[in-house]
């Protein structure tokens, strides 16, 4: 786990909703990595992992 800046912008999916469903949020932290956290839980930290690799997750999840 990575620390990561407090002025990056957290987004959730469009699919979500302020109901407290379960969902993850995303932030880019540079032009090549991407932060993911628990949205109901941010206390915990969040995971870093490199841009591409986001952009194979999000596009294989919407093809699936």
């Amino acid at each position: 786990m990575a620390s990561t800046p407090k002025s990056v912008h957290w987004f959730k999916s469009s699919y979500s909703d302020n109901s407290g469903g379960e969902c993850v949020e995303g932030a880019r932290i540079s032009p090549h990595t991407m932060a993911v956290r628990d949205s109901k839980d941010t206390s915990r930290g969040n995971l870093t992992i490199p841009a591409a690799s986001w952009t194979t997750l999000t596009t294989t999840v919407k093809h699936a």
